[in-house]
């Protein structure tokens, strides 16, 4: 066959009207309409703090917000595969219950400027002048994990299932993706981070083991504060460093080439104490 009958055909082909195409004609439409917007240009606003999620766009299907170093604190289960929605449901079902509930709560009380949940975990956002509260919430929640959840899940399953835990910060573009209304309801919409921090905090958190919290250097930096860096002294009276330096740079996860370890949760006796002195840091 020649190259003309090949054009001839291919001719052809476009011209039958029983050709129906591979996708239904909205969905196609849908497609057309994205590749349009794709094809323009993006405005991007930069502003200093996190907004309050009315205020990140969604109208504009352009529109983005830039937002500088924001700090991002990601827990997970660590072991939830072990809890069955079809054997275990109910215990299974406390368990997610326990766990997410008690992390959004914390992060909350800590001042978090947004929290949602991916998967069997919550992430929650701090401004770049929150550190020590977002170091605060996770060693707080990381607490209760050790001191509670792990515990009392393991008596109902006899299972370990633990906790992952990992802090990030750099900047993020932000905005609302899907239907701003549906049906006079909202849940078709869902804010969209961009960016590293969530994804390093996530990939931080999947190292993490035995209730050890892993944070990267660029968080780690802001931590001047010895409160933040060395025990209280207990039991022997001697105040040592907490943190154990990682080397990534080994790793192409990650796009930096340190970060740093804590295994200790908050001490008996001074637990609260320098838990409010670390918050105080931020004000």
């Amino acid at each position: 066959m020649s190259l003309f009958d090949d054009v001839r055909d291919a001719l052809l082909f476009r011209e039958d009207s029983t050709v129906e195409g591979k996708l239904l004609t909205p969905i196609e439409q849908i497609i057309e309409t994205e590749l349009g917007h794709f094809s323009k240009s993006v405005s991007i606003t930069n502003v200093d703090q996190i907004p309050d999620t009315p205020k990140i766009p969604i109208q504009n299907p352009r529109t983005w917000l830039k937002i500088p170093n924001v700090i991002c604190c990601f827990v997970d289960m660590e072991g939830s595969t072990k809890l069955s929605a079809g054997l275990h449901d109910k215990t299974t079902a406390k368990a997610y219950r326990l766990f997410t509930e008690t992390g959004i709560r914390i992060f909350h009380e800590f001042g978090a400027e947004y929290i949602d949940i991916k998967g069997d975990g919550v992430f929650a956002l701090f401004n770049q002048d929150q550190p020590y509260s977002a170091l605060a919430a996770t060693i707080s929640f990381k607490t209760f994990v050790y001191e509670h959840f792990t515990p009392k899940v393991e008596a109902l399953t006899e299972q370990h299932i633990g906790g992952h835990f990992g802090i990030d910060q750099k900047t993020v573009l932000v905005r609302r993706f899907g239907l701003k209304t549906y049906q006079n309801r909202t849940d078709r919409q869902n804010e969209v981070w961009a960016g590293k921090p969530i994804n390093m905090a996530a990939k931080l958190a999947s190292l993490s083991t035995d209730n050890k919290l892993w944070v990267s250097d660029r968080f780690f930096g802001n931590l001047r504060d010895e409160k933040a860096t060395h025990s209280c002294g207990c039991p022997s009276g001697n105040k040592v460093e907490l943190w154990t330096e990682e080397n990534m740079s080994d790793d192409s996860r990650f796009d930096f080439d340190t970060a740093y370890s804590l295994d200790s949760n908050w001490c008996e006796k001074h637990g609260r104490s320098f838990c409010s002195s670390l918050v105080e840091l931020d004000s």
